[in-house]
């Protein structure tokens, strides 16, 4: 019996690339607010609020420059945006997150602070932008994420400034 990667059983094909300037945010605490009745159905729900106040700017930076890759030059190099890509999709983020002033100016070092974020948290907000732009169905559709978080200038993809650079791909199996 022979195993093979995941990589050499499906070929993907680059579908989108968005590159976002401003200062990634974590999505996913939350605070509670009380409840409230729903007007309609008459039930009553606990009201939670995001914590962060910078989830909502970050989300709608991602929106709009998805919106922009969506409308891009048609000369370039992806296949042109014709309807939400469904499917199996890859996703390849790299965020760049601010570097402390304090940080080491001649050395590598790595975004591990708490001011940096939960890499998790990150994606989260990240693909909620990129689905409210209509680039994808829904972000569930996305089954395979790499993602890296760097200072600038310290890794090959890493922006000037705060940001991310996001690769989506659509999966398809290998031909046999």
């Amino acid at each position: 019996m022979t195993m093979t990667s995941p990589e050499t059983e499906t070929e993907r094909q680059l579908r989108l690339t968005i590159v976002v300037h401003g200062r990634p945010a974590p999505q996913g605490s939350k605070r509670y607010a009380g409840h409230r009745r729903n007007a309609a159905s008459g039930r009553i729900s606990a009201v939670l609020v995001e914590q962060s106040k910078r989830v909502k700017p970050w989300r709608a930076l991602v929106t709009a420059a998805t919106t922009q890759a969506l409308t891009a030059d048609p000369a370039s190099l992806v296949p042109a945006y014709t309807s939400p890509l469904d499917g199996p999709l890859e996703a390849e983020i790299v965020f760049t997150v601010r570097k402390p002033a304090s940080a080491p100016k001649r050395r590598r070092t790595w975004p591990i602070t708490r001011d940096s974020g939960d890499i998790d948290k990150l994606l989260r907000s990240t693909f909620d932008g990129i689905a409210d732009a209509a680039a994808v169905v829904d972000d569930s559709r996305i089954i395979r994420v790499t993602a890296t978080k760097t200072f600038p200038g310290e890794h090959p993809e890493a922006l000037d400034r705060p940001g991310a650079v996001i690769r989506l791909y659509t999966l398809a199996e290998a031909p046999s």
